[in-house]
Formats: structure tokens, C-alpha cells, sequence
């Protein structure tokens, strides 16, 4: 669940809410059905990511996985996993790998984060490929399903990443003005 929040940008509830039919390993798809914005959107999974989901369905109860509304993330007894319950495993996961901030328990990193981090190195490998950032942007937007590029906005957290990877580019543009 973790490289799936991280590895599409899905929002928790989206992961919990996906049932098998929603999957297409074939396609390397995932349909997010009536979303926060009350949309659904098709989302193209990468390749290893797409190698991880079919190991993940291969390994998962055979009758479960049968049944097309059957949850993708389930207990052991096919209960779909609650939020409360991927929460704790990931507050339990962070303190056994050591992972932590100042400012108390409330302060610390979230499942929520994963998205957040998604779009900013995404962000990032685009700066690094030289791509046109006005032209994906909005692309990245829709792929996260929000409404407009203000709500995407608000997850571009400016990292010491980011920002060298921005000024960079900055720098480059300056130098080819500078040159004619």
C-alpha cells in the first residue's frame, strides 16, 4: 500500500476504496472511482509498480481475489482494510525504521505525506529532464484528481531538492538570455 500511495500519488482513502475490478495489471491501470472531487479517473501505473501490484495479487486469497468487488487491501478474513488500521501500521513501521520529527505526535511524518512527496519528485525528474513544467503541471493536477492547479499547488512543497533543481534552471535560462 505504501508504494502505491507513493507510486501513483493516491490519496489514502482512494487505495483503501480499490477493489479488484478497479485493478487492470494488464493495462497497468487503476480506476479511482468518486473521488474526494466525486470523479473517477483512470490512473497508468509505471512499470515497477506495476510489477509490484501483480506479486502483491498473486499472493493474495485466491477466492477474494475472484470477486470482482472483493477490496485489494483486506484483513486476513477479507474485511477491507479500515484507515485506522493502515495508520497504526505505518506509525508502527516508521518508529521500528526509526523515522521521526520534532514537535510531538502530532507532528510527525503522515500516510498523506506520500502523496505530497510524489508530486514533488515528480516535479523534480521533470527540472532534471529539462521538461516544459507549464505545459505537465496541469497534467499533474488532473492526475491527482484535483479540480484546478491551485489545489496541486499546495503539495509542491519547496525542498532544498526542488529548489536547487528550480535554480538550476533559473541559472541556465539566465546564461542563454545572456548569450544573445
Amino acid at each position: 500500500m505504501l508504494l502505491l500511495l507513493y507510486g501513483a500519488g493516491l490519496r489514502i482513502s482512494e487505495a483503501l476504496a480499490l477493489n479488484t475490478s478497479d485493478v487492470d495489471l494488464a493495462d497497468a491501470t487503476l480506476r479511482i472511482r468518486e473521488t474526494k472531487f466525486f470523479k473517477t479517473r483512470i490512473v497508468p501505473l509505471g512499470t515497477d509498480l506495476t510489477k509490484v501490484l501483480t506479486a502483491y495479487a498473486g499472493k493474495r486469497n485466491a477466492d477474494m481475489a475472484a470477486k470482482p468487488d472483493a477490496p485489494i487491501f483486506c484483513f486476513r478474513d477479507g474485511r477491507r482494510f479500515s484507515r485506522s488500521a493502515a495508520q497504526g501500521a505505518f506509525r508502527r513501521l516508521r518508529a521500528s525504521a526509526g523515522i521521526s520529527r520534532d514537535g510531538g505526535p502530532y507532528r510527525q511524518p503522515r500516510l498523506h505525506d506520500l502523496r505530497h512527496s510524489a508530486a514533488v519528485h515528480r516535479l523534480i525528474a521533470w527540472y532534471r529532464k529539462g521538461a516544459d513544467l507549464q505545459d505537465l503541471l496541469p497534467k499533474l493536477s488532473t492526475y491527482l484528481g484535483h479540480v484546478d492547479l491551485s489545489a496541486t499547488q499546495r503539495y509542491l512543497t519547496m525542498t532544498p531538492e526542488l529548489l536547487r533543481e528550480a535554480s538550476l534552471r533559473f541559472e541556465r535560462y539566465g546564461l542563454e538570455a545572456s548569450d544573445d
